[in-house]
């Protein structure tokens, strides 16, 4: 993650530690059946047959800050499901189930509902069942209106149907799926620089008549249909969900060791937002790249004969050919 992040309070060299020694406990908690290791978009783990469940979880951070300061709760389960379901199906899996964990200062019961309104319209949309959840009042440890999320999702793929690594070649081509906006990464830098030059009902030019507050609470966009249709006609070969840590972290985990891509930027629209945050924060464009999806919330990595059909059938608009797999590991912006 870049240095702008850091500024605003985010200890990247602290998290990469943490993720080092949970893999290291993890490794110690195993069974048979475990097929991955830590570190991929969803764990993976044998059931019989040729086939695997994926699972993964994930929670929105502190957009809901946002959600919380505006009054309006019914969108960020949607980004919940988004974050959980969309990691899911970049092995190839279909998600089947979700659960919720909801923490909240004072239970009022209008409040969670709106809130699970949100999970649930995110479950319609990614084609999986809310089968449950858990919502815990923590009275005296959090103020009364604030809440946290959490969301866990399974899904199941048969064994020889694996998106990943293995699959890319050099000179595959990478298609970027559009974003709907910030999704729900990156928010410690927009609440620290945006925030500090606009109030959220501000409707800076650039915005074309929204607010702040429409543009930072817009909902992830929710990909697994689209990638779990392509994937089931044998079109991608892996995929990366843009998420915390932009680019640089997310589309090497679709990749070989040793191998990277070439991304030519302006292959694809940017959404205004960033710019503006970009400005607000004095970041460069390597802090924006390793920390927003900057227009793109899934990579694909497909065959080069296939891309023309991968990009009509996710929809010309919204996917784009940005780029290509090369020998050399990295991420390359040009």
């Amino acid at each position: 993650m870049g240095e702008a992040y850091r500024r605003a309070g985010v200890d990247v060299e602290a998290a990469a530690k943490a993720v080092t020694l949970i893999g290291d406990l993890a490794s110690k908690a195993r069974r048979p059946e475990v097929a991955d290791e830590v570190g991929g978009f969803a764990g993976l783990f044998r059931i019989g047959d040729g086939k695997l469940l994926a699972a993964a979880t994930d929670g929105v951070g502190t957009k809901l800050e946002i959600a919380r300061a505006t009054g309006r709760l019914d969108t960020v389960g949607i980004d919940l499901v988004a974050m959980c379901a969309d990691d899911v199906v970049c092995t190839g899996a279909e998600p089947l189930f979700f659960l919720d964990y909801l923490a909240v200062g004072k239970v009022v019961p209008e409040r969670v509902a709106s809130i699970v309104e949100g999970v649930a319209e995110g479950c319609r949309r990614a084609g999986c069942a809310l089968l449950g959840g858990e919502t815990a009042e923590h009275p005296g440890t959090m103020p009364d209106d604030q809440f946290d999320l959490a969301g866990f999702c399974v899904g199941a793929v048969d064994e020889a149907a694996l998106l990943g690594p293995s699959r890319v070649r050099v000179g595959d081509v990478v298609i970027g799926l559009a974003s709907s906006g910030l999704h729900a990464n990156g928010y410690s830098l927009v609440r620290h620089a945006l925030l500090a030059r606009h109030a959220l009902d501000d409707t800076p030019p650039e915005l074309r008549g929204r607010t702040i507050a429409d543009e930072l609470l817009e909902p992830c966009a929710i990909y697994t249909p689209t990638v779990l249709a392509l994937a089931r006609d044998g079109l991608v070969h892996s995929a990366a969900h843009i998420t915390g840590g932009g680019f640089y972290e997310n589309v090497p985990r679709a990749l070989p060791a040793g191998f990277g891509v070439e991304i030519e930027r302006g292959a694809w629209p940017e959404h205004a937002v960033f710019a503006l945050v970009h400005e607000a924060a004095g970041a460069t464009d390597d802090d924006m790249f390793a920390t927003f999806n900057m227009g793109l919330g899934m990579v694909l990595v497909v065959e080069p004969g296939d891309a023309e059909q991968v990009i009509a059938r996710a929809g010309p608009d919204s996917a784009f050919r940005i780029g290509r797999v090369v020998a050399g590991s990295g991420v390359r912006i040009a």
